[in-house]
């Protein structure tokens, strides 16, 4: 078996195209280092509807440049099997390691293909490839991103030719089409024959930016910006100076992209620890809001001003401040949000007439819905142009965000006192979530494995009244993986990340709130309610 593995390893290093991993492969194979070789040879990064993401390195198990040809050959042979043979396909990439280099490898393959591909023309946010996607009439896009992953991953991102991200049976379908890719000498790749877009696309999703904002409406609020080391910051700078904001107060230590990400343990504006550089800026200059985005600018963090300090709100928080701004605005459409995103949002939308739809977790779900106007996830995505941008766009959402700040400045008001105004209408929303991140993955599908097995009847003191295994599916939602708990007045789903190795629980109380002065008090009582069921739920769970 170990002879086996070193002649796999050699013959997996004699066609990899790139130095750095052959050499990488070439040590652990003189060193006979056979855990680390059957950790890159024990399987094959499996492409789904999150596309590929992986840490970066040698072997079939890891992101590199062989692992993405093989990606970029399927993708070609399943679009012409499909028809689009000759079709446009729109590579983009942020500024992680190898980025670059995966997109110029995809750009080639498409071109050996017999398709036309063109590649944005520098590290862009992912929601400029979504838009360049329908802007173009192209038949697919990829963008390059690990979008809020540690330092040394990287990831593999499929649109179709629709602007939003591949979902089944397309997915299985482009799979099959890499597994069957034998030999990377079987990959034409020329040299050149792909263009190299302008600067044009970016121009014209900044020109779409304007249908975000109402004209005429206040663009007075002050903001302290983040791009946590990503390629964020150039497009919103840009984008608020169009719409006519004051000029973003920069983070300076995190503006530029870099792919170590030097200031943080993890570049996600929920991480502990994440946006201490921004709260410090915002100490000096006073903003009124603070705003992040992710590395790849397609989700939005927004921080307000608190006892003296700062804190970030929730996702929820951020989409139902965003909801209720349209429904003032008088929107029309349907309102979406995945299942684990606050229920809150569906008050919003009915008591305005409004439609009103759960999805699937990922926007690759939420930007399907039918008539959608709005869509959002609680983990800081935000749709709020799906005529512009089928997918979470970091950088709209800001422009959104400021508006609504702006606006409530001008009544001398803040963010904190329209979500204490919606828990008066609708009844105070309150998450939380419970989430594990593991090294070993069966200790996930251990967690779902006890749930299921003894199902919990009482958390936090609260009679669990159903239990339902989303495995089956519902009737109006297809099987997936998770488990979704209702109680009187809360409501739990555990389901394990789709991008992480993590196990994620997403804890909802909700309080009823007379008046403004009693909000406080219900805040506690939900905290409280909330810490509990996480308590139980961690002991049934045994994490």
């Amino acid at each position: 078996m170990q002879q086996n593995l070193i002649q796999r390893a050699m013959a997996w290093q004699a066609e990899d195209p790139d130095p750095e991993t052959r050499d990488e492969l070439a040590g652990l194979i003189a060193a006979e280092d056979m855990d680390e070789l059957t950790a890159r040879f024990s399987g094959t990064l499996q492409f789904g509807t999150a596309g590929l993401r992986g840490e970066l390195g040698a072997g079939p198990m890891r992101m590199n440049r062989s692992v993405v040809i093989r990606a970029a050959a399927g993708l070609a042979a399943y679009l012409k099997a499909e028809g689009q043979a000759g079709g446009l396909v729109v590579v983009g990439y942020d500024a992680r390691y190898k980025s670059a280099d995966f997109a110029r490898d995809t750009a080639a393959v498409m071109t050996g293909a017999g398709l036309r591909a063109a590649v944005l023309p520098c590290p862009l946010p992912t929601p400029v490839l979504a838009f360049a996607i329908r802007h173009l009439g192209a038949v697919a896009g990829v963008e390059v991103t690990a979008s809020h992953n540690p330092p040394r991953d990287n990831g593999y991102k499929v649109y179709l030719g629709d602007g939003s991200q591949i979902v089944p049976p397309a997915d299985g379908e482009i799979a099959a089409a890499i597994d069957a890719v034998r030999s990377l000498a079987d990959v034409p790749r020329p040299d050149s024959g792909w263009e190299v877009l302008k600067d044009d696309v970016l121009e014209a999703y900044l020109a779409r930016t304007d249908a975000v904002l109402t004209a005429g409406s206040p663009r007075t609020a002050r903001v302290v910006y983040t791009a946590l080391h990503g390629v964020g910051k150039d497009t919103l700078v840009a984008a608020f100076a169009r719409a006519g904001f004051p000029a973003p107060v920069l983070v300076a230590e995190q503006a530029e992209p870099d792919p170590a990400f030097p200031t943080v343990a993890f570049p996600n504006p929920e991480e502990p620890g994440a946006m201490d550089l921004a709260f410090a800026t915002a100490r000096r200059a006073a903003p009124d809001i603070i705003i992040a985005n992710d590395p790849d600018a397609d989700r939005c963090a927004v921080a307000v001003p608190h006892d003296g300090d700062w804190r970030m709100l929730s996702g929820d928080e951020v989409g139902a401040l965003l909801a209720a701004h349209l429904v003032r605005r008088g929107v029309t459409g349907t309102f979406a949000e995945s299942i684990v995103s606050s229920s809150l949002l569906g008050r919003i939308a009915g008591a305005a007439g409004l439609g009103y739809e759960e999805t699937l977790t990922g926007f690759k779900w939420i930007s399907r819905v039918e008539g959608l106007r709005y869509g959002y996830e609680e983990a800081l995505g935000y749709c709020v142009d799906p005529q512009g941008v089928r997918d979470k766009d970091g950088i709209t959402a800001a422009l959104l965000i400021a508006e609504l700040a702006s606006a409530l400045k001008a009544d001398g008001r803040t963010l904190p006192d329209l979500l204490d105004e919606l828990a008066v209408q609708h009844g105070l929303h309150a998450t939380d979530q419970l989430s594990a991140r593991v090294d070993d993955l069966s200790l996930i599908a251990d967690a779902m494995r006890r749930l299921r097995a003894q199902p919990p009847t009482v958390l936090g003191g609260l009679p669990v009244t159903s239990a339902e295994d989303l495995g089956r599916g519902t009737a109006q939602l297809p099987p997936t993986d998770g488990l979704r708990y209702r109680l009187e007045g809360a409501r739990v789903i555990v389901r394990p990340s789709g991008t992480e190795p993590k196990i994620k629980c997403y804890l909802e109380v909700v309080l009823p709130v007379d008046t403004i002065s009693a909000v406080p008090a219900a805040r506690t009582e939900a905290k409280a309610l909330l810490e509990a069921i996480k308590a139980d739920l961690s002991r049934a769970a045994g994490l």
